[in-house]
C-alpha cells in the first residue's frame, strides 16, 4: 500500500504551515519552493486542505496560507483521508455490505485489523509533532 504524492505533499505543505503558525501567511510559492514542488501542483492539493477546513487564505499584499486549527490538534490520519478518503486497504473494511462474502471472507478481519493498524497509528501523529522533527532534521 502506498501513499498518493498528493498526500505526500499535503502533509509536507501543512509542516511548513505548522513551522509558521501564529505569524504571517505563508505564500505557496514558497511553500513550493521549500519543498521542492510544483507550484500548480501543489495549488491543487491545498484545494481540499481548504475545503476539509484545515487551512485558510488570505488576500493581499499579506496574503497567503494559515492553518485553520492549531498545528497539534491536526493529524496525518486527518490531512490523509482529506486528500485520499478512506486509509481501508479494500471498501469492504469500511462498508461489509458493500461484499456478499465479508462475512464468511478469512481476510475481512485482516482487512479491518490493518485499516484500524494504520489509523490508529496515523492519528497519534500530529502537525505539531512532525514540526518538531522537521526542527530536528533541518537545524542548520
Amino acid at each position: 500500500m502506498q501513499l498518493s504524492t498528493k498526500a505526500r505533499y499535503a502533509s509536507r505543505a501543512l509542516v511548513e504551515l505548522a513551522l509558521q503558525y501564529g505569524e504571517e501567511p505563508v505564500k505557496l510559492k514558497d511553500i513550493a519552493a521549500r519543498q521542492d514542488i510544483s507550484l500548480k501542483y501543489l495549488e491543487q492539493v491545498m484545494f481540499p486542505l481548504r475545503v476539509c477546513g484545515y487551512v485558510k487564505t488570505q488576500k493581499g499584499s499579506k496574503g497567503g496560507y494559515i492553518l485553520a486549527r492549531p498545528p497539534q490538534e491536526v493529524t496525518l490520519l486527518e490531512i490523509i483521508e482529506c486528500v485520499e478518503g478512506s486509509v481501508a486497504p479494500v471498501e469492504c473494511a469500511d462498508n461489509p455490505d458493500l461484499c456478499k462474502r465479508s462475512e464468511r471472507c478469512c481476510t475481512h478481519h485482516a482487512w479491518i485489523g490493518l485499516k484500524d493498524a494504520i489509523t490508529r497509528e496515523l492519528g497519534k501523529i500530529s502537525l505539531a509533532d512532525l514540526a518538531g522533527k522537521h526542527l530536528l532534521l533541518n537545524k542548520d
